[in-house]
C-alpha cells in the first residue's frame, strides 16, 4: 500500500497541471467565439467549453479517454479505426526490428569484446550512427529499400533495428566485459579456451547487462516504427494516426495514438522485465 502512494500522487499531480494546462490553452478559442456572438463568459463557463472543444490546442485527459475507449471497446478489432488494429500493426514492424537489432547488437559486441581491430574500428562508427537524426536516415532508407522492390514491413523494421542495435552493443560489450581479472586468471589455470570462457564465463556475467539494454531497445524499436510509418504516407499503424490527425487537426486523435504508443512501450518493458526475473532466478543470479 505504501509502494502505491506515491504512484498515485504523482498520477494525481499529472491529471491536475494537464486539466490546468488544456483550460489555459483552450481558453483562447473560448473567449474568441464568445467576443464574435457578443457574450461574456464567466470562468466556469470557459472551463466548460475547454473540456468539450471538438479540435483543442490540448485535450482534456477525459476526451483522450473516451477517443481511446470508442477506438479500442466500440470498434471491432479488424476495422480500419480501430486502434488495436493500428497498433498490431506498428507491434508488427517493432518486434521485427527489435529481433534484427537485439541479433545485430549481439554480434558486434561479441566480435568487439574478442577482437581489437573491431573495438578500434567499428565502436566509433556505432556511435557516429546515432549522431545522425533518425528522421533523416529514415526517408534514405525507405527509397533505397523500395528501389530494390523492398517495402511494406521490413522497411520500418530496419527503421527499428538502427535505433535499437545500439544500447544492445553497449549493454553487451560492457557485460562480456564485466568478469573481473581473478576470474579470468581463473579460466585460464583450468586452461579454458576462449569459446568456453565465452559461454561459462563471459556469457552468463552480461545476461544483467543484456536485459538492461533490451528495455531500452525495444522502446527505442517502437519509435523507430513510428517515425518510419510517417514519410511513407501509411495508411495503417499509430504513426499513421499521429500522421492523419496532424493534416486534419485531430488532436484528440494524435493524443489517443502517443497514449496507445506509451501503453505499448511500457507492456513490451514489462514483459522484457518478467523474462528477465524468471531468467536471472534459473541462473542463480536474483532471489
Amino acid at each position: 500500500m505504501r509502494s502505491i502512494i506515491p504512484i498515485l500522487t504523482v498520477v494525481g499531480a499529472i491529471f491536475v497541471v494537464w486539466y490546468a494546462a488544456a483550460v489555459a490553452l483552450n481558453s483562447a478559442w473560448a473567449y474568441d467565439k464568445a467576443k464574435r456572438t457578443g457574450q461574456t463568459l464567466t470562468f466556469s463557463q470557459v472551463v466548460a467549453d475547454t473540456m468539450e472543444q471538438d479540435k483543442p490546442l490540448l485535450p482534456a485527459p477525459h476526451q483522450v479517454a473516451k477517443e481511446i475507449w470508442k477506438t479500442t471497446v466500440m470498434k471491432k478489432i479488424t476495422s480500419k479505426r480501430s486502434l488495436i488494429w493500428h497498433g498490431w500493426i506498428t507491434l508488427s514492424a517493432t518486434m521485427l526490428g527489435f529481433a534484427m537489432g537485439t541479433a545485430l547488437g549481439i554480434l558486434l559486441a561479441v566480435g568487439i569484446v574478442h577482437s581489437r581491430a573491431m573495438d578500434m574500428s567499428v565502436m566509433p562508427w556505432v556511435i557516429t550512427s546515432q549522431t545522425i537524426p533518425i528522421l533523416a536516415v529514415a526517408p534514405m532508407i525507405i527509397v533505397v529499400l523500395n528501389a530494390v522492390g523492398v517495402s511494406g514491413l521490413l522497411p520500418k523494421a530496419v527503421i527499428s533495428m538502427y535505433l535499437s542495435f545500439f544500447p544492445v552493443v553497449v549493454g553487451m560489450v560492457k557485460g562480456l566485459r564485466s568478469p573481473d581479472h581473478m576470474q579470468l586468471d581463473l579460466m585460464r589455470t583450468w586452461n579454458a579456451s576462449k569459446s568456453t570462457v565465452f559461454w561459462k564465463l563471459r556469457l552468463p556475467s552480461s545476461m544483467p547487462y543484456l536485459f538492461t539494454s533490451l528495455k531500452v531497445a525495444v522502446a527505442a524499436s517502437l519509435v523507430g516504427a513510428i517515425v518510419g510509418e510517417m514519410p511513407t504516407g501509411a495508411v495503417a499503424g499509430l504513426g499513421a494516426r499521429l500522421l492523419a490527425g496532424s493534416y486534419y487537426g485531430q488532436t484528440i486523435q494524435i493524443w489517443s495514438a502517443l497514449i496507445c504508443a506509451a501503453a505499448l512501450a511500457a507492456s513490451l518493458v514489462m514483459i522484457i522485465s518478467l523474462i528477465q526475473r524468471i531468467t536471472l532466478k534459473r541462473m542463480g543470479m536474483a532471489s
